[in-house]
């Protein structure tokens, strides 16, 4: 999951998730027409719940310690909010430009216990919107290509400055192609890929299959960067790393509102404050609970399962022969990796969106890792004895068209943020935190010709508008992946 990260769905279908979550907003636009009013009360009517669940993933079974909580108040040059990807790498890029700066982190639970702890493990190039998709510009798309393959090489120099083992491998990662067009459209992709630099592939079927086993599919695109990784011990990874520096990580503080000015005032739930010049959103789908970009993304809940280990016996029966993680590319996406103690793990599948945001259901849980089961059983049917050992869901950040967001906002351009990572944000959220750290030390410049800085993302309806729209859309994304 996102958070992130989760993986995406393909572009090349005109029945994407892009198109699910279109016509989710038209939905609730379509219904906005008629009672714009209540659109405009809606957040002040319905609370978003500060509620914050435990991550029961796999991977929280290597969440490091947790810090003690925030105990008096402070006044600080910066303050992030978030102890997942995007805040831990946003404060140790800004104490690296600007060490004179005192930057905390305010992390609700413990690092990690967001989608940055619980997500699909893929490590990702490009962003969601521009995977095997050209822009107006290929050259740009270059551009991120290479940004964010630059970036998964600076992850595993920091895994190893801080002595830790975050599981990085990079033997690429590869997305099953579900139609004939899906096919056709793959390889005119990688050919003008290639011809702009980029070393990615078509796979045809005997080299799937030799692969990763599976023969359900008849081709594949393969890009030799793409990787996967233990996400907590990435999170543990950036934690240390942000501390090497002299960042201040305050754990189970959760920050209930904020007074916005050009010095923030953030307030806690146990009744300090923190003063603050610049204020670093780091909160992913939870963004909204503060106030804060309510329009610019759907937390969408997804779901994750991961098997008991697999012996060599058996990876040999079914065929996954290296560790290449993959997705496919249907409407109802679904993405599977291989840890190094050789488990699957398996996410994706029907989402679902609970009303405000909503909270988990166990009787919806249980049927989404039913559906995952039989997933992966249609891939490998020699696994029908083989059991999940945990399963795990969480709300995660979509933008309606799949476009990220990172920049500045607030009535003093004080405030700044990264959302929007639609799957790719394994990778995509410390790239934000460099950017986050530029943008705050007033180095933005280098960035201005990136899309993604300051992007203006689709426009969400708020409830109950927002959950008419997700209900209708969801429906018809289940009939589109049946």
């Amino acid at each position: 999951m996102k958070g992130f990260d989760f993986r995406r769905p393909g572009h090349m279908q005109d029945a994407s998730r892009r198109g699910f979550l279109k016509k989710a907003a038209l939905a609730g636009g379509g219904a906005l027409l008629g009672v714009a009013g209540l659109n405009e009360v809606s957040p002040r009517v319905w609370h978003e719940p500060m509620v914050f669940e435990s991550n029961a993933s796999f991977w929280a079974r290597s969440q490091p310690s947790p810090n003690p909580p925030l105990r008096n108040s402070l006044t600080v040059d910066v303050a992030v909010i978030g102890g997942g990807f995007t805040g831990l790498s946003s404060a140790y890029y800004m104490r690296g430009l600007s060490p004179q700066k005192r930057v905390i982190v305010l992390e609700a639970r413990g690092c990690g216990n967001g989608a940055s702890g619980r997500n699909g493990a893929m490590m990702l190039t490009m962003t969601a919107d521009r995977y095997m998709k050209f822009g107006a510009v290929p050259a740009i798309d270059k551009n991120i290509y290479d940004l964010t393959v630059a970036n998964i090489q600076r992850l595993a120099n920091l895994s190893a400055a801080t002595g830790i083992d975050c599981e990085l491998e990079t033997n690429g990662a590869l997305q099953l192609l579900s139609t004939e067009e899906d096919l056709r459209a793959a390889q005119a992709y990688v050919q003008q890929a290639r011809s702009l630099g980029m070393p990615v592939e078509f796979w045809g079927k005997q080299q799937l299959v030799s692969t990763i086993g599976t023969d359900v599919y008849e081709g594949a695109f393969f890009d030799p960067h793409g990787g996967h990784v233990h996400p907590m011990k990435l999170v543990h990874v950036l934690k240390a790393a942000a501390e090497s520096v002299g960042a201040e990580i305050y754990e189970n503080t959760i920050v209930t509102n904020i007074t916005e000015g050009r010095e923030h005032v953030l307030h806690t739930s146990e009744g300090h404050s923190v003063k603050a010049q610049s204020l670093v959103l780091a909160t992913n789908a939870f963004t909204s609970r503060l106030g804060y970009l309510r329009n610019s993304i759907v937390p969408v809940r997804e779901y994750v399962a991961m098997t008991q280990p697999l012996s060599e016996q058996q990876l040999a029966e079914i065929g996954w022969q290296k560790r290449v993680p993959f997705n496919d590319s249907r409407t109802e996406v679904y993405y599977l990796g291989l840890t190094p103690d050789n488990r699957i793990h398996i996410g994706g599948g029907s989402p679902s969106y609970g009303f405000n945001g909503g909270i988990a259901d166990s009787a919806a849980a249980a049927s989404h890792f039913s559906q995952l089961r039989r997933e992966l059983l249609r891939l490998y049917p020699k696994l029908d004895n083989v059991e999940f050992d945990v399963g795990w869901d969480g709300v995660v950040d979509w933008s309606l068209d799949e476009s990220p967001s990172v920049g500045r906002t607030g009535k003093h351009n004080n405030i700044f943020y990264g959302l929007g990572y639609s799957g790719h944000g394994v990778n995509l959220t410390s790239v934000f935190g460099s950017i986050i750290a530029d943008l705050e030390a007033g180095r933005g410049n280098r960035w201005k010709d990136y899309p993604f800085v300051n992007a203006s993302l689709d426009y969400v309806p708020n409830e109950p508008l927002r959950w008419l729209g997700m209900q209708v859309g969801l429906a018809w994304y289940r009939i589109m992946g049946s």
